[in-house]
């Protein structure tokens, strides 16, 4: 049977997340403080399989960060790269600790077909998607009824397959008009030599990343809030180049400042004559550093700062233990006109490999959810996402 209860413990949160295998910091302890910093109401909804009808830490097998978003155009809960399972029991620790250090070897929990085939989530065998989609769905529907949602949307972190698909479309979700996160990442292996990693790189990339320092190009690491600053000045010539919704400075601050505390996050700054002209947020966090916020200035275009800042990004995630660098979103096969295409070469260059997600999905819950539903469409058409 299937329960659902509200985590408050964080140690308890995070340690079932450092067994999940397929997982972003959307998930994370930290960005349910970011959230409720933005003001946004949150519940963090742990999924149990008891066996014996007592509830124990034992039987966690999944975990939804619940966000309420009280956007202009209507309310709605939004559930980021979950529901995340866990490839075992939470078992014992009750301290954080690298994955490595946990013993666990096993691969992906999207298996052969999307099942959890290698390791399994218990010993009775695989689990079930939908059971715990159902029982997710069934939670979220009550508190859309307290917080007067009128729909309810989720950005899964299932491998986007035909049964995956499925199990959504089965218990009536569909597909919402436009990605709240990446749908299709770029992660690269950095668990192996740096030698390697330089091996596997485009040559372009990998000339690039040499020559930056001989350019006279420094790198800078921060842990200064202040320095977001220098950020976001860049920042907006790369909304206006990319023609994207900026986040404003307060949201930046907030988002450096939650993940701060547990010295999970860093700003990179890439200066050229003592001036900054490549930036990147860099989130550590469960052995795998996200390159979640960028900005670059052409005022030099033949300087390869942004090659050297990511390979010092890189490093600094390797020495930090990390087995995974996840360079964020990037452009859908499909789209060649996206904006993203020139950033996507850019990630690529480095070496890796793509994953793509199940597209996120809505459940409507009243009939205000089409005019969003036809404003968010048409605005999705007008950016060429």
């Amino acid at each position: 049977m299937l329960e659902i209860k509200e985590i408050k413990e964080k140690n308890i949160w995070e340690n079932f997340l450092l067994q999940c295998e397929e997982k972003t910091f959307l998930q994370s302890w930290g960005w349910g403080e970011f959230q409720k910093m933005m003001g946004n109401k949150i519940w963090r909804m742990g999924i149990f399989e008891i066996a014996n009808g007592k509830l124990q830490i034992e039987d966690l097998i999944g975990v939804a960060l619940v966000i309420k978003i009280a956007a202009k155009r209507g309310t709605f809960l939004f559930v980021p790269h979950a529901p995340t399972v866990a490839l075992a029991k939470v078992g014992a620790p009750s301290v954080a600790l690298p994955v490595r250090r946990l013993g666990l070897r096993s691969r992906s929990y999207f298996g052969e077909g999307g099942s959890f085939s290698e390791g399994g989530a218990k010993e009775g065998g695989p689990v079930n998607r939908k059971e715990v989609l159902n029982v997710l769905l069934t939670k979220l529907k009550e508190i859309a009824k307290e917080e007067k949602a009128s729909f309810i949307r989720i950005s899964p972190i299932w491998q986007r397959n035909q049964e995956n698909e499925q199990v959504f479309k089965k218990l009536n979700f569909r597909n919402s008009p436009i990605h709240m996160h990446a749908e299709v990442t770029w992660d690269l292996d950095i668990s192996v030599p740096e030698g390697e990693l330089l091996k596997k790189m485009r040559e372009t990339t990998r000339y690039l990343i040499r020559r930056a320092p001989r350019d006279g190009v420094k790198i800078i690491q921060s842990k200064d809030v202040q320095d977001l600053g220098k950020f976001n000045k860049i920042y907006q010539e790369t909304v206006d180049r990319h023609h994207f919704v900026p986040f404003s400075e307060d949201y930046l601050k907030k988002e450096f400042s939650a993940f701060l505390p547990d010295d999970q996050v860093s700003i990179f700054l890439a200066e050229y004559k003592g001036e900054v002209i490549s930036a990147a947020m860099i989130i550590f966090w469960s052995g795998i550093g996200f390159y979640h916020q960028g900005a670059s200035s052409l005022k030099y275009p033949k300087i390869p700062a942004s090659y050297y800042l990511q390979w010092e990004a890189i490093r600094e995630a390797r020495k930090r233990e990390c087995r995974l660098y996840n360079f964020w979103g990037i452009a859908p096969d499909e789209n060649s006109k996206h904006p993203w295409r020139g950033l996507t070469l850019f990630k690529m260059g480095f070496g890796g490999y793509k994953k793509e997600y199940v597209k996120t999905q809505d459940y409507p819950l009243s009939f205000k959810y089409w005019p969003i539903f036809f404003f968010e469409k048409i605005r999705k058409a007008k950016r060429a996402l």
